[in-house]
């Protein structure tokens, strides 16, 4: 039983000293090109303003009623 606990602690540090790490692969790195974000020109529109005055004089006209 202790020559088999002995083996087995030989055996577990003899895997720990002897694995190396690696970090990475040995393919060659992909270098992708920078991405271009395309900005559309926004034109101004007047319903961002229409739509809430006509909405809070349709509430007046309603409660006033």
């Amino acid at each position: 039983m202790r020559l088999s606990h002995t083996l087995a602690a030989a055996a577990i540090a003899a895997t720990a000293l002897t694995t190396t790490a690696v970090a990475g692969g040995l393919a060659v790195e992909i270098v992708e090109p920078p991405l271009v974000e395309v900005v559309e020109v926004q034109t101004r529109s007047s319903w961002g303003i229409i739509l809430p005055i006509a909405a809070v004089a349709l509430l007046i006209a309603l409660a006033g009623s």
